[in-house]
């Protein structure tokens, strides 16, 4: 008896250094290192231990494949796979579908096993060693509703998380298609801007040999150098801003900025035509169709099923239960099996009001939901509204800028010409290349702008497919 007293006397005492160390943790946390600056103008310097460790990336990141340059539908494929947005909603999703089978178990009833053993002296000094497991199984059996109205809450929560994760797809798919036809446009640029440099070079170099023949002077040739180290600086600008887009490629994909990877062209030939429907049918479909809007609607009738959950709280509630906890004395000698079952019955008659705000609030919060619902509707329809005629301004300058590039290239035919055979001034030729720098630089823009509108319209109405290639219609 002695021993069995000494070890309980020590496993209080250990718990009881264990509840001060953590009031001492939780009250004063300098005692393990971690504190405060010294003053506001201090720098905290973290402890080691207090460093978080860098999050590791996921095994199954999906890698660009060596060689061949990408397409768009492997780079969306990829970005579909990596792009934490995705995985995210993707994991959302899964939690709210384990969300959804908790709560409905409690269709099932529970069962507790339980066990007690205790040690007993009588005033007599006799000692009794008591064991007695227990086995108790309830079940609800009636509650106005209650858990089918939470059950239905948990099945839109899911089904709003669903629609998030596809709408989170269709975000990706546009930040993809963005990204890679702005790095393309950057590329065509590039291009662009070194036929401009050859053009200005060969700008200088008839200078030059005018200057030599006696026919032009210095100011000639030093015009024609500076309009060509312009252009150069261009290009530099250019080839930058394009080694950024294609980190901003690789991070859609979620992988790292530095991945090697290539890309295509820009195409030359565009499919132009005319978008067939309406703006107010592409509106209509995309009130059908948005992913994001449909969540908003499931997010509506999960509030409502939450004010039915709430109102049910309030009303009776009707359980069977049943239990039997043998009891031992000194060993297995079996004393007593008392058992129960029963039927329960519980009405919350007054809960101090909490009740009737709960509702209050749970209906409040399923208006909200539906005023949420309804500006996102609006929103939607501005959204296609503003793409429909983006795309229709794209086509047309299209056709404008392809216009405006031909002509600007035969005014630099003529401007070259005249100059060379000393009939034209050297401002009239740099003049005319630097119009037809301008216009390369807008049909290069113009094209890639209509894969822009495309993809952003088909994003709006809810139609934009995870193969990454814009539809026109």
């Amino acid at each position: 008896m002695l021993k069995q007293t000494f070890v309980l006397i020590t496993v209080l005492f250990l718990a009881a250094c264990a509840s001060v160390r953590d009031i001492e943790t939780v009250t004063n946390p300098s005692v393990h290192g971690v504190g405060t600056p010294a003053a506001p103008s201090a720098q905290w310097t973290p402890p080691p231990k207090a460093i978080p460790p860098p999050v590791p990336a996921p095994n199954d990141l999906a890698l660009p494949p060596a060689g061949a340059p990408l397409e768009l539908a492997q780079i969306v494929g990829l970005a579909l796979s990596n792009n934490p947005l995705t995985r995210t909603t993707w994991l959302n999703a899964r939690v709210s579908e384990a969300n959804l089978g908790s709560v409905r178990a409690a269709y099932l009833p529970t069962v507790d096993l339980g066990a007690s053993l205790t040690r007993a002296r009588s005033t007599t000094g006799t000692a009794t060693t008591l064991t007695a497991p227990s086995l108790s199984i309830d079940y609800l059996l009636f509650d106005f509703g209650g858990r089918n109205a939470e059950t239905e809450a948990a099945r839109q929560t899911l089904i709003a998380a669903d629609y998030t994760h596809n709408q989170a797809i269709q975000d990706v798919i546009l930040r993809v298609e963005q990204a890679y036809y702005d790095y393309l446009d950057a590329k065509a640029l590039l291009t662009a801007q070194a036929a401009t440099i050859k053009e200005r070079q060969t700008s200088l170099d008839s200078a030059e040999a005018r200057h030599r023949a006696g026919v032009a002077t210095i100011a000639d040739e030093l015009q024609a150098r500076t309009a060509l180290s312009q252009a150069q600086l261009t290009y530099e600008t250019i080839d930058g801003n394009l080694h950024k887009l294609r980190g901003t490629i690789a991070t859609t994909m979620g992988l790292p900025a530095t991945t090697p990877f290539e890309a295509g062209e820009l195409p030359l030939d565009i499919p132009t035509q005319e978008v067939s429907d309406a703006a107010d049918a592409l509106i209509a479909q995309a009130v059908t169709d948005r992913p994001d809007l449909a969540a908003a609607r499931a997010a509506v009738e999960q509030a409502r099923a939450r004010v039915k959950v709430v109102r049910s709280q309030g009303l009776p509630t009707l359980g069977l239960g049943a239990s039997v906890a043998p009891v031992f004395a000194n060993g297995l000698q079996r004393q007593i099996t008392p058992y129960s079952a029963g039927v329960s019955l519980r009405f919350p008659l007054f809960t101090g009001f909490r009740n009737t705000y709960d509702i209050r609030a749970a209906e409040l919060e399923t208006k909200l939901a539906s005023e949420n619902a309804r500006g996102l509707e609006q929103q939607i329809g501005l959204q296609v509204w503003t793409s429909y005629y983006d795309l229709q301004t794209a086509v047309k300058r299209l056709a404008t800028s392809r216009s405006l590039l031909r002509d600007a290239q035969e005014s630099v035919d003529v401007a070259l010409g005249r100059y060379r055979a000393g009939i034209g001034n050297i401002l009239d030729l740099l003049t005319a290349e630097a119009a037809l720098e301008n216009a390369r630089a807008e049909e290069v823009q113009a094209r890639a702008d209509w894969f822009l509108t495309v993809a952003q319209l088909a994003h709006d109405t809810g139609t934009l497919t995870p193969t990454g290639a814009p539809q026109g219609k």
